[in-house]
């Protein structure tokens, strides 16, 4: 299991599969802000909520430059099906061997009423322009966040 990736460090090098079966490598990336936000699995409450979010909100993370991408385990099937259900604009990205996940540190291992086992934990990474990670939020309550993620993307354009 890996520590998390921490503010200041090159953000790790990737290439997933989308839901749209696009490959999206971070190089392909640089210019402009990146969030990504791992969850644990599409169409459960807690997914779909900040998901939901993140769409209600995605004029304004264009408006700022922000490309954004949720990750998960599931597979392209699923996010397309996760996609269409809810209207979302922006990629879903398929982590489904976690090697994403684990060079992030977001998949980790979790504790659930008493039982523990390995899994994404909810997080988000905000990479700048020039491909480093400027900020990152462990274990997201997901209340509020699309409006943290927007305020540290306006305070990133600010600097």
């Amino acid at each position: 299991m890996a520590d998390w990736i921490e503010p200041g460090t090159k953000a790790p090098a990737f290439t997933l599969t989308s839901d749209s079966g696009e490959k999206v490598r971070l190089s392909d990336l640089k210019g402009n802000p990146v969030v990504l936000y791992f969850y644990p699995r599409d169409d459960t409450p807690g997914c779909t909520k900040e998901a939901c979010a993140f769409r209600d909100q995605y004029k304004q993370l264009q408006k700022l430059g922000v490309q954004l991408f949720g990750i998960s385990a599931d597979s392209v099937e699923s996010h397309v099906k996760f996609k269409e259900k809810y209207s979302l604009p922006f990629d879903l990205l398929v982590d489904d061997k976690h090697t994403m996940s684990e060079k992030y540190g977001a998949y980790r291992e979790k504790n659930m009423y008493g039982k523990k086992s390995m899994g994404i934990q909810r997080s988000t990474y905000l990479i700048d322009a020039q491909g480093k990670v400027v900020h990152v939020w462990k274990r997201v309550k997901v209340d509020g966040h699309d409006q943290q993620i927007i305020d540290a993307v306006k305070k990133l354009s600010d600097q």
